[in-house]
């Protein structure tokens, strides 16, 4: 350890008392969960499972989400440990993780703490994810010969110039990795630079969401019963259905058959949405009702997105219209749909900029400019298609990325 990871180690245990009162304030403002605060300092609330166990830390939502289909590739082959460092992701992988994996709260990084973490759970190989690169961590698994990966690396300018200020220090923690997954050819570089070896260039794995699944029958009898033009709004929340029926009234002027689509996120709330829609003709999927024109088609049915993509030319894709932050793009990009956002797309920033790069999207902010965005794509059928195939285009040849990875992990820590 050079000497300046010899002081970092030192302030941490120095800090430890600061720390442990921080822990305590951030649960007063909601940031941490009471009960599970030993976590934070290393002490487990879960027992280690028996066989192989692969450990993925993963900072917070964003980080999880992209590691969800590597640790479904993993499959039953090894158990599963996931840290995260925020209440938000905790919640989603209670709601997501499978049953041989488990979810604790990474320890912070003091030595005495990281060493009481490792002490209990012995992982076979420890999996980072982006820029987690801790220091007192990282060199306590190398004492203990557990062979570590970063995979999916984000590196910016920004950061490899801060970075470089470690000397030594950043040369050995990214040397010591097994294996380096760089997010892009500009991620590669700037790890490279500072010490990485290894390095893979296999593109994003946020990037590689797999291709939703249909039933052939059912969507021939929707391809059937659609009664004329039509477009999609997909996993939509309370906010979002007043605004895309809206932009339906808006285009009904122009468009007096058109049909709207509407896949809540949450099906249950078909009848709620319905309520919504006043005057205009609704249909509801879970009553067996078909579309009619000039009506809002409402699919409140589970586990229907990937037919309902595979009938639109081009889609809505929702919780961009109110603050949750965007869905999932790629799944529709993955079907060659073109999509359309709303301006709250924090959440999956790096999706959109793919697009935009690709032109395969558009923004809007309210029902009016949804509806000129809905009325010039089905005015001009064939530039929809045309930003469908661009879509499809952007995540091209990533799909077998979550299996890559879990194939690199399973190897590396043999």
């Amino acid at each position: 350890m050079r000497l300046i990871g010899a002081f970092y180690e030192l302030a941490g245990r120095a800090a430890s008392g600061l720390l442990r009162r921080q822990l305590a304030r951030r649960v007063l403002r909601g940031k941490e969960i009471a009960a599970r605060l030993p976590e934070r300092t290393g002490i487990a609330t879960l027992a280690r499972p028996e066989g192989r166990l692969v450990w993925f830390h993963a900072a917070s939502v964003g980080e999880t989400l992209s590691l969800l289909p590597v640790i479904a590739a993993l499959g039953p082959r090894a158990n599963v440990l996931l840290t995260t460092g925020t209440v938000t992701s905790a919640a989603l992988a209670a709601e997501r993780l499978p049953a041989n994996a488990r979810h604790q709260f990474t320890p912070l990084d003091v030595a005495p703490w990281a060493e009481r973490f490792l002490a209990h759970w012995r992982p076979d190989i420890a999996v980072f994810v982006e820029s987690e690169i801790w220091p007192a961590t990282l060199r306590l698994l190398d004492a203990r010969g557990i062979p570590r990966l970063l995979i999916n690396a984000s590196m910016s300018a920004r950061s490899a110039r801060n970075w470089r200020l470690a000397g030594g220090l950043i040369r050995d923690l990214l040397g010591g990795f097994q294996a380096v997954h760089a997010q892009s050819p500009q991620d590669a570089a700037n790890l490279r630079r500072l010490g990485a070896k290894n390095l893979l260039e296999w593109g994003n794995v946020k990037f590689s969401a797999p291709v939703l699944p249909v039933d052939t029958a059912a969507l021939a009898a929707m391809q059937q019963a659609m009664p004329g033009p039509g477009w999609l709004a997909a996993s939509t929340h309370p906010g979002e259905e007043e605004i895309v029926i809206a932009a339906h009234r808006r285009l009904l002027a122009e468009w007096p058959d058109v049909t709207t689509v509407i896949v809540p996120r949450h099906p249950a709330r078909g009848a709620e949405i319905a309520k919504l829609a006043g005057e205009i003709p609704v249909a509801l999927r879970s009553a067996g009702q078909p579309p009619v024109p000039g009506a809002v088609y409402i699919a409140d049915t589970l586990g229907e997105l990937g037919l309902f993509y595979r009938l639109a030319p081009f889609a809505l894709v929702g919780g961009s219209l109110v603050a949750i932050g965007g869905h999932n793009i790629t799944e529709a990009a993955r079907l060659g749909v073109a999509v359309i956002c709303g301006p709250y797309t924090q959440e999956i920033a790096e999706l959109v900029q793919r697009m935009k790069a690709f032109d395969a999207m558009l923004e809007i902010s309210d029902a009016q400019s949804l509806a000129a965005a809905v009325q010039g794509w089905l005015a001009n059928p064939e530039a929809a298609a045309a930003a469908g195939a661009r879509a499809r285009l952007a995540f091209d040849g990533l799909e077998d990325l979550p299996a890559r990875l879990a194939e690199l992990i399973l190897e590396a820590g043999a």
